[in-house]
C-alpha cells in the first residue's frame, strides 16, 4: 500500500458525502506495498479505507470487490466495499452481466477507479507464534468454503502465464545461478500445471496474497483472536492449495533465513484441515504448489524492484528473500509430508 495518486482532502469529502458516510474529518495516506494507493479514511460514521486501483481497472476490480462482499455476508470477516447509492445492484446472475457493467461498489477519485472498504479492527502480528497460525488456517479453510458458490471467475492473473510472460522481463537482471535456477523452475511448474494430478485439485476463489501483514488480531485479549484478513486485490479463481501454500511460504517461514519453520507450519495446516481435509491430490502436489508460491513472489518482486513505478512512501520488498524461500522449498531434502501433521492429513479422502 503507496501513495501513487495524491487525493485532495475535498475529492475524498465528496466522495464519502455522496455515498452516505459523511463528513470526512481525517484523510492519511497508508505506507507499505506496492499496487495501489491506499489512504486512511474517517468519517462522521466510522473508519474506512479508500483505495485508487493503480493498474487494475473496471474489467477486472468488480471480481475482488463481490467477492468481498461474498464472503463478508457468510460472515467471513474481511472488509465490505461500500456501494454507490447512484448504481443499482445488478438484478440477474453476475455470470450474465456484461464485462463492461458497472459496479456498484467501484467508485473514480482523482481519475482513477476507486473502492471504500470498512477499515478492520485489531492489529497486524508480524512474528505471528503457531496459535497466530492455527488461527489463520482455520480461517483460510472457512474462507475457501464459504467461497464455494461465489459465482464470478476470473484468473489468478498472477498465475502461471503471467510468470511465463515476466520472467524474460527480470532475467537481464539476474546473474547465472539466479537465472538458471529461474529456468529451471518455470519449466517445472509448466510440466505439473500440464499433468492429471494439478487438473484434479479442488479450486475457487483465492486470496493469493494472504501474508501476516494482510491480517489483523485483536489487542484485547491475551490469546491470539484474528479480527480480520484484508487486501484481496490478487484474488483469483485458482487452486485453493496454491492459497494454502501462499500462507505456509510466509506464516510459517524464518525471515532472516527463508528456512521452513515446522512448529508454526504443522499448527496451521491442522487447523485448516480440521475445517477442508485436503484431498489425495492436493497432498502429492502440495511440495510442488510450495514451490510455485515461492517462485510466484521471487518474480513478482524482480520486477517490482528492478522496473519501480514512482510513488510517494513506496518501499519495494527484496526479492532475495523468496529466492532463499524457492532455494530451499527446491532443494533435494526438503520434505513438507513429513511434519507430524502428515498423519491427519492421511486421514482425508
Amino acid at each position: 500500500m503507496a501513495v501513487f495518486t495524491e487525493v485532495g482532502f475535498d475529492e475524498a469529502d465528496a466522495l464519502v458525502q455522496r455515498i452516505g458516510l459523511g463528513p470526512l474529518t481525517e484523510l492519511r495516506g497508508i505506507e507499505g506495498g506496492i499496487e495501489n494507493t491506499n489512504y486512511f479514511a474517517t468519517t462522521a460514521s466510522g473508519h474506512y479505507v479508500l483505495t485508487l486501483f493503480e493498474r487494475l481497472g473496471p474489467q477486472q476490480l468488480p471480481y475482488y470487490l463481490c467477492l468481498m462482499k461474498h464472503l463478508a455476508a457468510r460472515g467471513m470477516p474481511v472488509p465490505e466495499p461500500v456501494a454507490d447509492p447512484d448504481i443499482a445492484p445488478p438484478a440477474d446472475h453476475p455470470l450474465s452481466i456484461p464485462a463492461d457493467a458497472p459496479c456498484e461498489f467501484l467508485h473514480r477519485v482523482a481519475g482513477k477507479p476507486a473502492a471504500i472498504v470498512q477499515r478492520l479492527e485489531g492489529k497486524s502480528v508480524l512474528a505471528p507464534t503457531a496459535a497466530h497460525c492455527a488461527e489463520l488456517g482455520r480461517l483460510l479453510a472457512h474462507m475457501h468454503q464459504a467461497a464455494r458458490d461465489f459465482p464470478r471467475l476470473q484468473p489468478n492473473l498472477r498465475g502461471l502465464a503471467w510468470w511465463n510472460d515476466t520472467a524474460p522481463v527480470v532475467l537481464p537482471y539476474l546473474d547465472a545461478p539466479q537465472a538458471a535456477l529461474l529456468r529451471s523452475e518455470l519449466a517445472y511448474q509448466n510440466h505439473v500445471a500440464a499433468s492429471s494430478a494439478y487438473a484434479a485439485l479442488p479450486r475457487g476463489p483465492v486470496h493469493a496474497d494472504l501474508f501476516r501483514d494482510n491480517a489483523m488480531f485483536a489487542t484485547d485479549s491475551d490469546e491470539p483472536r484474528l479480527t480480520g484478513v484484508f487486501d484481496f486485490y490478487f484474488a483469483g479463481t485458482d487452486t485453493w492449495l496454491f492459497d494454502l501454500a501462499v500462507c505456509l511460504n510466509d506464516w510459517a517461514i524464518d525471515l532472516p533465513t527463508g528456512r521452513h519453520d515446522a512448529l508454526r507450519a504443522d499448527a496451521l495446516l491442522a487447523a485448516y484441515v480440521t475445517v477442508r481435509p485436503l484431498t489425495g491430490a492436493e497432498r502429492a502436489l502440495l511440495p510442488a504448489m510450495l514451490r510455485a508460491a515461492a517462485l510466484r513472489f521471487w518474480i513478482s518482486r524482480l520486477w517490482d524492484f528492478h522496473l519501480p513505478r514512482e510513488a510517494s512512501m513506496l518501499k519495494a520488498h527484496d526479492p532475495t528473500h523468496f529466492e532463499r524461500v524457492l532455494r530451499e522449498r527446491s532443494h533435494p531434502s526438503a520434505a513438507p509430508l513429513s511434519w507430524p501433521v502428515a498423519s491427519g492429513l492421511a486421514q482425508a479422502a
